[in-house]
């Protein structure tokens, strides 16, 4: 039997697939182009699945491209695929699932994305668990919370508290469980996670930062949670949120470098040739140091995605990735909160801090060297790309710092209309 090919083959489905997709199709019209995905669904967010939970919106409603997206440009899209194996040397894919089988590609993009970490609590095995970071999962949350009464959340990151932000208004007694001492600790500061920590409470929510799951056990319906303090907590909804890491047994013995995700150059090209890596399972140059990290966040995943793509039909417009440089939104109750850039302070950094306790507003924006390198707020309006923009041509912002502090939104676009040209 005859190996199918395909010039191009790109693994994954999300946003980082989808931007070399385009990416690929706007140099290369005619190439072969196949699409293989673990994911039984068209495209989606995952940065929808809390609208899915909360049912404001439908799986149905999510989707990033319908599969007249890919009939009209002669894409391939196969669902239900996972890589199991890549064989570098001999240009071949493994794929599983009933239609799946080997494949041999000219180019190949591993955009594979990240699954949650679930820790190794004692007990966890016996107990039913929820997790958030698939379009089923979404929907599975969504059916368990009409009917939560006492609901705990494992991890304060932004997928646990949008969770619990829907349980809470779902009537569900909620309680966090966060090991670190704050909420949100790898975007915001203390204070601002105090203004996020206040809403949750007002809310009717238990905030339990700098604690631990020490052992589980099954009660009932629900689950038994111990904490390393003694106390005992119970569940009849328990949703793990402590993160994701990318699952990467397909590279073994393939000779692709990986650490904590694929290691990629400023192309997006692994060490091994005619593959590439993007998205959440790539481990690519920071902004702040030449050292490699893993940024998983929707607009570099975007960004990555479109430079392998380019790099990969051989776009003569390829522009280098220029490093990672954090960017979240989190919208709460009605509250907003921003982070951009660095949430460490850096050594020697210049901080200004503006806060109104009777209206909740609250800005903290870190400068080196006249440069920005971070800035948050919660209830404060600015533009994420914009300030993302300014970090990443570091434009000196000593001329305009105390304007700039007073009014980001209106200084920031000032001076990006200046320079986005």
């Amino acid at each position: 039997m005859t190996m199918r090919q395909t010039r191009y083959l790109v693994v994954g489905s999300s946003h980082a697939a989808i931007e070399a997709v385009s990416a690929i199709r706007m140099h290369d019209a005619e190439g072969s182009l196949t699409v293989a995905t673990r994911d039984r669904h068209l495209p989606y967010s995952p940065t929808v699945l809390p609208y899915v939970v909360s049912g404001r919106s439908s799986s149905a409603q999510v989707l990033l491209r319908d599969a007249a997206y890919f009939a009209e440009r002669n894409i391939d899209y196969r669902q239900g695929q996972a890589l199991v194996a890549v064989r570098p040397t001999e240009h071949v894919a493994q794929l599983d699932g009933a239609a799946g089988g080997e494949l041999r590609y000219e180019k190949l993009l591993l955009a594979t994305g990240a699954s949650p970490i679930v820790p190794p609590i004692p007990g966890i095995e016996k107990v039913e668990y929820h997790v958030l970071r698939t379009l089923d999962d979404a929907v599975g949350l969504n059916r368990a919370i009409g009917t939560a009464r006492r609901a705990v959340v494992l991890g304060a990151g932004l997928v646990g508290m949008h969770a619990a932000e829907n349980l809470a208004k779902a009537g569900a007694n909620v309680t966090i469980v966060e090991m670190a001492d704050q909420l949100c600790a790898g975007y915001f500061d203390r204070t601002a996670a105090t203004l996020i920590e206040k809403a949750f409470t007002d809310h009717g929510a238990t905030i339990r930062t700098g604690r631990r799951v020490v052992g589980l056990a099954p009660s009932g319906h629900g689950a038994i949670l111990t904490l390393d303090n003694g106390d005992s907590l119970e569940a009849d909804l328990l949703l793990v949120a402590t993160g994701v890491r990318p699952e990467l047994g397909y590279l073994a013995n393939s000779g692709i470098l990986a650490d904590k995700g694929i290691l990629v150059d400023d192309s997006m090209q692994t060490n091994v040739a005619d593959v590439w890596a993007a998205g959440d399972c790539a481990q690519a140059r920071s902004f702040y140091s030449d050292a490699k990290v893993m940024n998983a966040i929707l607009p570099d995943a975007a960004e990555q995605g479109r430079i392998a793509g380019m790099a990969m039909a051989g776009d003569p417009g390829l522009r280098r990735y220029p490093g990672g440089v954090p960017l979240n939104t989190y919208h709460f109750f009605g509250r907003h909160a921003i982070s951009v850039g660095n949430s460490r302070q850096p050594e020697h950094a210049q901080v200004e801090t503006r806060f109104d306790e009777k209206t909740g507003r609250y800005l903290r924006a870190c400068f080196l060297d006249g440069r920005l390198v971070c800035i948050h707020g919660v209830n404060e309006f600015f533009d994420g790309g914009v300030m993302a923009q300014l970090i990443l041509r570091r434009v000196d912002l000593d001329p305009v710092r105390e304007r700039f502090v007073a009014k980001p939104m209106v200084v920031g676009r000032e001076l990006m209309s200046q320079l986005w040209r």
